[in-house]
């Protein structure tokens, strides 16, 4: 599946969370993160950053599905917006 990550997480887990991600998906921008990925390496991804992330205070959103054109929204942890439309 097509996947893009976005997170914000405190000034002490930031860089955890970066080297994390660059192991499964590529660096785009600022805690921005896109890539094709299976669904088990993304649980995967998301089960390691539970051992440093605090769901008080950072946040991962994960767009998915088959093609870039068809995302799903799925947010963990707390979120910043409430904006629901992606373009």
């Amino acid at each position: 599946m097509y996947v893009i990550l976005v997170y914000d997480f405190g000034e002490k887990r930031v860089n955890k969370m970066l080297k994390l991600c660059r192991k499964y998906l590529n660096w785009i921008q600022n805690s921005v993160f896109e890539g094709e990925i299976s669904e088990v390496r993304l649980k995967e991804l998301l089960m390691q950053s539970e051992a440093f992330m605090k769901k008080e205070e950072d946040s991962i959103i994960i767009f998915s599905g088959q093609s870039q054109r068809a995302l799903d929204k799925q947010i963990i942890g707390k979120e910043r917006s409430g904006i629901d439309l992606f373009l």
